[in-house]
């Protein structure tokens, strides 16, 4: 079965490209740096001619109200493409609780690209994921300095990149889902106890300071960005995870 994988040059694009493959699929990266612009159109249906499956991981190259308009922009691109090359299946990485935090322009833009999505021509699924692991240095980053990091209380449920590439791989190698399925890490954290134990495994003496009002996920309340009970729980925790990359960068 041939696959496109847009975004298939990025963090989790290029894993499941390699999945993909692995699995004897032939699987086709799109991304710029392929020769495939998925706002002008530009290559796409070079691409997709064939393609049966297009998974799209693509990401805004901002989080502000420019977002919007790439999602709605590239979604319509790609469905119109898609619907011209025959594919029989559109699938889109969204976000857990996307449609819950309207006050957050990127998530408004994703929960703008799940309803194109759902409302399209091509049988679709979409696989919504927690927060990586991965951007933990970078959440940080945001309301640090050299002595304090300030977070909020706000709960997530954050997952290894590598388990977000294989539910991204077996959504998109089964029928189409006409809905969402919710993936998730094992565990539950305040947003500030993750980075206490993030910055204890890194041998960072900084103190966490809890700031109900630091950094993009204070807008969040309660347990909107959890996963419910129908979701699908990878098997990787995060103090595990952190002693590996520790352990690997020693």
């Amino acid at each position: 079965m041939k696959h496109v994988v847009v975004g298939g040059t990025g963090r989790i694009g290029s894993q499941v490209v390699q999945k993909l493959t692995a699995a004897g699929h032939e699987a086709v990266p799109a991304a710029p740096s392929t020769g495939v612009d998925i706002l002008t159109g530009k290559g796409l249906d070079e691409a997709l001619d064939g393609a049966e499956v297009v998974t799209n991981l693509a990401n805004s190259p901002t989080f502000d109200e420019a977002s919007l308009d790439f999602f709605r922009t590239s979604m319509s691109t790609l469905l119109a493409a898609g619907e011209r090359a025959g594919v029989k299946h559109q699938v889109v990485l969204s976000i857990v609780g996307v449609d819950q935090v309207p006050q957050l322009d990127y998530y408004r833009a994703k929960t703008l690209q799940e309803q194109l999505l759902r409302q399209g021509p091509t049988p679709y699924s979409i696989v919504r994921a927690t927060q990586f692991f991965e951007f933990m240095d970078s959440v940080m980053s945001w309301t640090s300095d050299n002595d304090t990091v300030r977070l909020p209380a706000t709960r997530i449920q954050p997952m290894a990149a590598a388990d977000v590439v294989e539910g991204v791989v077996e959504v998109a190698t089964h029928a189409p889902l006409q809905g969402i399925r919710n993936i998730a890490g094992p565990d539950v954290f305040g947003l500030d106890d993750l980075g206490r134990l993030t910055l204890a495994a890194q041998h960072d003496d900084r103190m966490v300071v809890t700031d109900d009002t630091a950094g993009m996920f204070a807008a969040v309340s309660g347990d909107v960005l959890t996963a419910g009970p129908d979701a699908h729980l990878a098997g990787t925790h995060y103090r595990e995870w952190l002693r590996d990359h520790a352990a690997a960068g020693a």
